[in-house]
């Protein structure tokens, strides 16, 4: 995104790299240990793990709020440690628990804290502010003159998301940004940080405590353990099928299988081609020729009708693309055999309960 609302532009990226970062304090206690990792341009690498691991350490090492004892953080193609912190800094935006926020200023003066520092002109500031509240989902009209005690948690969470990203850094730094917040406010910010990071590709490194958290947001998860030991860093899939230790698969827990539920996704592939009947059709004469115990009434609210009375019931249903949790959901909250797959305002076939199933068991035997 450019920073002056012109459109068309690729948006900044910056790979990041852990080389054997270390951060030892003066009383002998080691926070982070010999930490390799990398963060591709455009990923949300998600640091994870019990209290005192060393994640927020590594975070603010990053942007050296925090100096490494040794190894080498590269940005971009530079040594982090070399870079003048403050311009350091100013490529990167931060997002904390308690967002921060100024009091005494509007959420328009809030966002343009950091194009303001930069020298930025009135006007391409404004647009810039506008833009961002915009994309924070935000409207200008409404909340560019209110001061943060006028908005809620996940409204002023928003700002400071919107105020991280006021330069169009290519690096998101985020400290338990959603921690602070009520559940359903927090659901609602994972969905919107998602759906912002869909247009703004940034290279972000988060921090949580929650493991549900980093499974819904992470591209890779580090799994920390106390004294800033690296356990495993992979995709959500690898890391809920195949954990490399006992401390992981603790720590991911014994509900994995579930868990695995959610970085699933119905696809096309492998669906029942269900026997369909119209609204019209004889299903007496249908089940006399079929095998089935239930046939699927096709049409824009799905139905199954059981061989035994004939009765109808509301078919679950799943969009392609759905996660096989929400498939799952769908597929107990109904009766027949499994949930219909609707995509583009038609019916593409049926994933039967027992493939759902077999999706959370693929997670392999637990540890």
């Amino acid at each position: 995104m450019e920073p002056t609302g012109v459109q068309g532009a690729a948006p900044p990226r910056a790979m990041i790299v852990l080389d054997r970062v270390r951060k030892q304090y003066g009383d002998g206690t080691v926070a982070v240990n010999e930490l390799s990792l990398d963060v591709g341009a455009g990923e949300i690498a998600v640091l994870v793990g019990p209290s005192g691991c060393g994640k927020t350490t590594t975070m603010r090492m990053i942007n050296r709020l925090v100096e490494p004892t040794s190894g080498r953080i590269i940005i971009d193609g530079d040594d982090a440690t070399l870079v003048d912190r403050v311009a350091l800094r100013r490529r990167m935006g931060y997002v904390i628990q308690q967002v921060g926020l100024f009091p005494h200023q509007t959420v328009m003066d809030n966002v343009a804290t950091v194009p303001r520092l930069l020298g930025w002109d009135k006007k391409r500031t404004r647009l810039r502010v506008l833009e961002l509240l915009e994309l924070v989902g935000l409207e200008p009209d409404t909340y560019a003159k209110r001061y943060p005690h006028e908005l809620s948690g996940g409204q002023r969470q928003r700002v400071g998301v919107a105020r991280a990203l006021g330069a169009d850094p290519p690096v998101l730094l985020m400290d338990e940004p959603f921690a602070a917040v009520d559940p359903i406010a927090r659901d609602r910010l994972q969905a919107e940080f998602l759906r912002l990071q869909d247009q703004v590709r940034k290279t972000i490194v988060f921090v949580t405590h929650d493991i549900d958290e980093a499974i819904r947001l992470g591209n890779r998860i580090a799994v920390m353990r106390t004294g800033g030991f690296l356990e495993q860093y992979a995709d959500p899939p690898t890391l809920l099928s195949d954990p490399s230790t006992e401390f992981v698969a603790d720590f991911v827990g014994s509900e994995r299988t579930l868990r695995r539920l959610s970085v699933l996704h119905v696809g096309p592939d492998g669906l029942v081609d269900w026997p369909r009947v119209s609204e019209s059709a004889d299903v007496k004469t249908l089940f006399e020729s079929n095998d089935a115990d239930w046939l699927l009434i096709d049409g824009d609210e799905p139905r199954w009708v059981r061989r035994t009375d004939h009765g109808e019931v509301n078919a679950g249903t799943a969009e392609l693309g759905a996660t096989l949790s929400d498939a799952l959901a769908s597929y107990l909250a109904h009766e027949g055999p499994g949930v219909v797959v609707r995509g583009e305002g038609r019916t593409l076939g049926v994933l039967t309960g027992s493939q759902i199933l077999n999706g959370a068991r693929r997670c392999g035997p637990s540890r």
